[in-house]
């Protein structure tokens, strides 16, 4: 059987690591859901965060977990007793397009690592599934834009793993700008990084990460600073530094510093790494006001203030919020406040594309994606 352990051994992902699986007619299930109260989830790649994921959707009102797909049995029969997951609904990576001809699977969120995003988007879809992704969508907007277009091609949603749209102080701190209590938006710091562990984890493996700090954690920099704003980047400078060639092999970031420019001025000057503890930090100064949040993206609570004094939204588990609303928005046509489909993931691959690019030129890099 081919697992998904023996492709992270297979480091060279060329045209052929991966057979390309054309699209499937969508079923008339796919079409007209039966079940338009719940989403009834699969998740595709059973690791760590994986199962944060499916613990968190215990506490949903309207996502559940009801089928997987691995390439490892034992983690298919561990998972079938915990959420009563019945054989029908269980999938390898060699047969999940077959879940075509099943009607109680409207989604699957993907949760594999960064190279396997695309080919397996396309799989969903083309099996007449709407996608969840988990970010980053891909390793390079190329890759994106053939997942959007696939999607686009089979009448299916493509929504990113964005959960930080739906944190409650999060969105707070966008409200105090969408109101103008922060007047215009002059600048943004946004520091995002951690010290990484095993060495030989597929996370600093360029084949299979497309890189390595800046796609796991730099992105939410990126993304954060979009949605701080609200507006999109037209330029972009970046520097690495790398003091240990050997465990952050070619191709594989250890720390980006990273400048962005926005049409109405404001500039964001960002951090990227993951050779420094304690960098989970947005701050955003306006004309009028500011706000800061630190924590800013990690999986525990949230916490931050304003000029004005303390966030005071809510403390909630991240994931259970975000698959609830990603089932308003499968389900009922939802509109988030902060997009999460996948286009606007595609934009953050445009702008790490551009960001590679500023580090390996030197040069200030022009971003169009408007």
């Amino acid at each position: 059987m081919f697992t998904r352990r023996k492709f992270i051994k297979k480091t060279s992902l060329g045209a052929a690591a991966l057979p390309l699986i054309g699209s499937f007619p969508l079923s008339e299930a796919a079409l007209f859901p039966q079940n338009n109260t719940t989403l009834r989830v699969a998740i595709m790649g059973l690791g760590s965060y994986a199962n944060r994921v499916a613990k968190a959707m215990e506490s949903c009102t309207r996502a559940k977990v009801v089928g997987v797909v691995s390439g490892t049995p034992s983690k298919i029969k561990d998972w079938q007793s915990r959420y009563g997951i019945p054989d029908k609904n269980c999938y390898n990576y060699e047969n999940y397009t077959d879940m075509r001809n099943n009607p109680d699977i409207d989604a699957v969120y993907i949760i594999t690592p960064n190279a396997l995003h695309c080919e397996q988007t396309i799989g969903v879809a083309g099996a007449g599934k709407h996608v969840i992704c988990e970010k980053p969508m891909a390793i390079n907007a190329a890759e994106g834009q053939r997942m959007v277009s696939a999607c686009a091609r089979a009448g299916v949603q493509l929504l990113i793993g964005y959960r930080m749209h739906f944190e409650p102080k999060t969105l707070e701190a966008i409200a105090l700008r969408t109101s103008g209590q922060l007047g215009r938006p002059l600048f943004f710091q946004g520091l995002s990084g951690f010290r990484i562990g095993n060495p030989n984890q597929w996370r600093l493996n360029k084949a299979l990460a497309g890189g390595g700090a800046m796609m796991d954690i730099g992105i939410y920099s990126i993304n954060g600073a979009r949605y701080m704003i609200g507006e999109d980047p037209i330029w972009v400078t970046a520097q690495e530094t790398k003091n240990d060639p050997v465990k952050f092999k070619e191709g594989v970031d250890e720390t980006i510093q990273f400048q962005m420019g926005f049409p109405g001025g404001a500039v964001a000057s960002c951090l990227s790494t993951y050779s420094m503890n304690n960098l989970d930090r947005f701050y955003l100064n306006g004309t009028e006001g500011h706000v800061e949040m630190q924590p800013s993206t990690g999986y525990g609570p949230i916490d931050g203030r304003s000029h004005l004094g303390p966030l005071k939204a809510p403390i909630v588990t991240h994931q259970t919020i975000q698959m609830d609303a990603m089932a308003g928005i499968l389900l009922d046509g939802d509109q988030p406040t902060v997009a999460v489909n996948g286009e606007e993931g595609l934009k953050d691959m445009i702008i790490i594309d551009a960001i590679f690019e500023a580090v390996a030129t030197g040069k200030k890099v022009d971003i169009a994606l408007n």
